[in-house]
């Protein structure tokens, strides 16, 4: 898997966590137990730091940056969907953010909160405990998520790791 230190900015990865060969993670990245980076996502913490949690989900083609200033923080049992773009914010524990979705500098997604498909978060942006923020840009509809609406998607991406880490092999032809 193509895990890069940048100078003195190094990667670290729990033992526990699946990063797929096609992922990309580059610099001060520090990823939690049992989470799960899929293929073709980037995670490049060259000017700050990333932090993914534990037991999150980072999926296929997401854009994880931070920048020197405003480092990235995704909490624990979170599921980032495909194609997401993450840069400079904060998603509290229990999130999903959908795919497709962008989510800017000195965003705070607060616990148990939902940002829709294809929602544009923009900066400075505050959505509270369990509540959706959807569209462009993301209006937010309080009180709409439901307590534990996505431990099923954190359970079956965990699940996933742990098949992919024991089953997944390359084939050369």
């Amino acid at each position: 898997m193509p895990v890069y230190a940048l100078g003195e900015r190094v990667p670290r990865i729990d033992p526990s966590a699946f990063v797929h060969p096609d992922a990309v993670v580059i610099g001060d990245v520090r990823i939690g137990p049992e989470s799960t980076i899929w293929p073709t996502a980037v995670l490049r913490g060259d000017h700050g730091t990333i932090t993914v949690g534990a037991r999150t989900s980072v999926q296929d083609g997401t854009v994880v940056h931070c920048t020197a200033s405003v480092p990235t923080t995704i909490g624990d049992r979170c599921v980032i969907g495909h194609n997401a773009h993450l840069e400079g914010c904060t998603i509290e524990d229990d999130c999903l953010i959908g795919s497709g979705s962008v989510v800017l500098h000195r965003v705070v997604v607060h616990r148990g909160a939902l940002v829709g498909a294809s929602a544009l978060v923009p900066n400075d942006t505050d959505v509270p405990s369990r509540a959706m923020a959807l569209g462009v840009p993301a209006r937010i509809r309080p009180d709409a998520v439901a307590e534990g609406a996505f431990d099923h998607a954190v359970d079956l991406y965990v699940r996933n790791g742990h098949w992919y880490r024991a089953e997944l092999r390359r084939l050369e032809h």
